[in-house]
């Protein structure tokens, strides 16, 4: 007679509890052993580090963590919605609440956690939520629907998170977080700051050092508002708790399992509990260290601990790294090690920036050993500093903290990496076992590395062959160019729907990246008009895509200021315009250039001057000169045959005409044009992106020329053309390159790279070898004629200019650290303000 097989009975089905599964799939445990699971949710386990996502596009199938077949292929019988209600451990049996008894073997508790609500009145009204599962949200988003506002409480990780999804939602959002800074387990005090300004530049309102005391209801029962600590009184419609979590341990309380004091399902280093028959694993089980960890990647260490003490083998889980790297409301964050600087005569290395929300500490021994980080606003060094921590970086710390411009920033490899160093913390996976494979898809399968949160796919990507993978980065396996090609064909006006319908299976349902987020964005905005999109850069979810400089159509510089450049046509300017110019730059105080754009630059605007300057500009008849975007910046000219004896034809007008026709035009980078009216070539038009030079008989086009630091003469394209032929091929040119270039890669380089060159360039626009004229010409007929000034669009919408203040909190003051000094009769900023630094301890 065959013996029965021993019974694993896992109660809880959620992350922790798939890995704990495929761990024993992994270790052959499956195949002899029966192994039942008991859940309390109605479906299997899925993603809830990126619950939020639910709310911008993503289905319950997208956030499964359950592989299809999974259960069935190992024999795994799953009962879904039938939690575990009584477990007898003298008979060693579980009794779920549907009246099912299941005999156990072995019992493995993954109960996980539930979200704590403060005993205050009010608590169950009507409108009152927690954020923890996907039917927490379906709740929140019915009962938001005609109402506007919400607040949250708590404002830790899932606060931030849960605060986002109410203001997507379109309610007006409010946080209030009992203790003086945000995240306050995660970052420091400057951290915190940081990440408070940022969060209220996005129009939420904040309150921090307050607890509530309790939730208001109006009439009819449901909640109208919420009393704080502090005395004052706010209205909301809705209130959200996420105040924390406590594990959920009842179970093995009534079992008479050992139990924390504070909570937590007491366990071993093997996570075994006080009975040798049950393990604890995940959020419900407090470690030998005399922790309960609620990240997910001690989780998952515990699983693994768990199925080898099944098999006897040597494994234990003493404590693990509590290091994070997270988006919450579009700011990255992150901690790692010892972020708060608890070892004794350790030091802070500090670069703070206050005027673009970046705040970067690292904490250093006195003989340098790097002990852990905070980054808030930048986290993209996390994937490299945190596998350094613990050992002596190969650089002087400011130079891991200094950005672009202020110092010599060192761009550090995955070389730096010892081979021990862990680049994946979710599953434990080093740098060597990541290089020992050839593709993302292999290491995903072999190593599980990048499947977690996913802040490690960046330096995986560094780690494999180049030549294995031309995606545009880790979140896209596809270049620019095809990524144009998935938004224009399937009209694409989502950057969650792109991701989560194109991009790899592991970057799915999450964030994105600062690689392919503006990339995205300018595509959306380039198409926008035959897409039905808007195309305004800072409506809705595009204005989390854009770069720095487009997120106050304004580029930043050095000292925090803002600089103003008003579209000035072909360099052409009347004197009441010259005016109006002087008038507001001695108004505002801001200095004054001439670029060889031929345009007059102010510099030295503070963010909230940036609308009432706008305003003057507007009404004076100037528009936005987009020089903080990838689009047309100029279209220089000479005088041209009006004025010059040498002129042949009249270059300021057709100057003017192609700046007016490409104005606002998005591209995979700027572009640069010029006009000139005769071969003399003043306006130096052949070292343009497109230049144009006067013939007795038409205008000859050059293309991909450029100045700068590596310059290119333009290539002639085509010559004698009349005014229709000129206009007709740019339109097709700057079409075709949008539509194939590379992120970030100018004409000059594009042209050099296209396979055929110049000759191909001209089949393709000038002969229609590809047959794509037609369409390249209705691309632009599109932008031509669905174009706004941005500028004047962000001025007739209060809520836009909501934007364009220092402080929220006090939307008239000046960001005091934006100082000036005397210079030949203007202002220059004040570079001894420019510190690198904060307090050295």
């Amino acid at each position: 007679m065959t013996e029965p097989l021993p019974t694993i009975v896992l109660i809880g089905h959620g992350m922790v509890g798939q890995r704990y599964l495929e761990a024993l799939a992994e270790r052959g445990v499956t195949a002899t052993h029966r192994i039942t699971v008991l859940c309390e949710e109605p479906r299997p386990a899925y993603d809830r580090v990126h619950l939020t996502s639910y709310f911008s596009g993503s289905t319950a199938e997208d956030l499964s963590m359950t592989p299809a077949g999974f259960m069935e292929e190992h024999g795994i019988a799953l009962h879904l919605d039938d939690p575990a209600e009584h477990i007898d451990r003298a008979a060693r049996r579980v009794t779920s609440r549907s009246g099912q008894v299941f005999p156990y073997d072995v019992l493995v508790l993954a109960t996980g956690s539930y979200p704590f609500v403060p005993p205050v009145p009010g608590k169950d009204a009507p409108g009152c939520f927690v954020y923890r599962t996907i039917e927490d949200l379906l709740a929140i988003e019915e009962y938001a629907k005609d109402r506007g506002s919400g607040a949250v409480v708590g404002g830790g990780l899932l606060g931030l998170e849960a605060a986002g999804a109410l203001q997507g939602l379109g309610l007006a959002t409010r946080i209030v977080e009992f203790a003086p800074r945000l995240m306050p387990v995660q970052v420091d005090e400057g951290g915190g700051a940081a990440l408070l300004r940022t969060i209220e530049s996005m129009g939420l309102t904040v309150h921090t050092g307050v607890g509530t005391q309790e939730v208001v209801t109006g009439e009819d029962g449901h909640v109208s508002g919420m009393r704080l600590s502090d005395g004052s009184t706010v209205d909301t419609d809705l209130v959200v708790f996420s105040a924390g979590v406590r594990p959920r341990d009842q179970l093995a309380r009534d079992c008479g399992l050992d139990v924390g004091e504070r909570g937590g399902i007491a366990v071993d280093a093997r996570c075994r509990t006080s009975d040798a028959h049950v393990y604890a694993i995940g959020e419900c089980a407090l470690a030998v260290d005399g922790r309960v960890y609620g990240l997910v990647a001690p989780g998952y260490e515990m699983a693994e601990t768990a199925a080898d003490d099944l098999l006897g083998r040597e494994k234990e889980f003493t404590g693990a790294d509590l290091s994070t790297k997270l988006k919450l409301l579009g700011v990255d964050v992150a901690s790692f090690g010892d972020a708060h600087g608890a070892t004794p005569d350790s030091l802070d290395v500090v670069w703070s920036d206050s005027r673009s929300g970046v705040y970067k500490k690292l904490v250093v021994s006195p003989d340098g050993v790097l002990l852990g980080g905070v980054l808030v606003g930048d986290a993209d060094s996390y994937g490299l500093l945190r596998p350094l921590t613990g050992s002596v970086p190969p650089v002087a710390p400011e130079q891991l903290v200094l950005p672009a411009g202020v110092g010599a920033p060192v761009a550090l490899g995955p070389s730096a990496l010892p081979d021990h160093a862990v680049i994946c913390s979710c599953h434990n996976v080093t740098k060597k076992a990541i290089a020992a494979c050839d593709t993302l898809a292999e290491v995903k399968k072999c190593t599980k590395a990048g499947t977690g949160c996913g802040s490690c796919v960046k330096v995986i990507g560094q780690l494999l062959p180049a030549a294995t993978d031309k995606g545009l980065c880790g979140c896209f396996p596809f270049t620019r160019a095809e990524l144009y090609e998935i938004v224009r064909t399937r009209r694409l006006t989502s950057y969650e729907e792109i991701l989560d319908g194109h991009g790899r299976p592991e970057a799915r349902g999450g964030d994105g990246c600062e690689v392919c987020k503006p990339t995205v964005g300018s595509i959306i905005a380039s198409l926008a008009p035959t897409l039905g999109a808007s195309g305004y850069v800072l409506d809705g979810e595009q204005a989390a895509l854009q770069d720095t400089n487009d997120h106050f159509l304004a580029n930043m510089q050095r000292n925090g200021s803002y600089s103003v450049v008003p579209r000035i046509p072909g360099g052409e300017i009347t004197p009441d315009k010259l005016i109006v110019i002087g008038e507001v730059a001695r108004d505002f105080g801001l200095y004054t250039k001439i670029t060889g754009g031929q345009r007059i630059d102010l510099f030295g605007a503070s963010v909230d001057q940036l609308p009432r300057i706008w305003a003057r500009l507007v009404d004076a008849g100037f528009e936005s000169g987009h020089a903080y975007g990838k689009a047309l910046r100029t279209v220089k000219s000479c005088v041209g045959q009006t004025w010059c004896r040498y002129g042949v034809q009249d270059s300021v007008r057709m100057a003017i005409d192609l700046e007016l026709r490409y104005r606002g035009l998005r591209a995979p980078h700027k572009l640069k044009s010029a006009v000139s009216g005769c071969a003399r070539e003043c306006a130096e038009a052949q070292s343009k992106d497109f230049g144009v030079i006067a013939t007795a008989s038409g205008w000859n086009l050059y293309v991909g020329g450029n100045g700068g630091a590596t310059p290119r003469h333009a290539d002639l394209l085509a010559q004698d053309l009349s005014d229709a032929e000129l206009v007709r091929l740019i339109d097709r040119f700057l079409m075709f390159y949008i539509r194939t270039a590379d992120r970030l890669e100018r004409t000059s380089t594009w042209l050099e790279r296209l396979e055929g060159g110049l000759d191909h360039l001209r089949d393709v626009v000038v002969h229609d070898s590809l047959g794509l004229c037609a369409e390249l010409e209705a691309l632009m007929a599109d932008h031509v004629a669905h174009y706004r000034d941005e500028w004047a669009e962000t001025l007739q919408d209060p809520e836009r200019l909501r934007r364009f203040v220092s402080f929220v909190n006090a939307p008239g003051a000046p960001d005091p650290t934006v100082k000036f000094v005397p210079e030949r009769d203007q202002v220059k900023p004040d570079l001894a303000v420019l510190t690198i630094g904060g307090p050295v301890r």
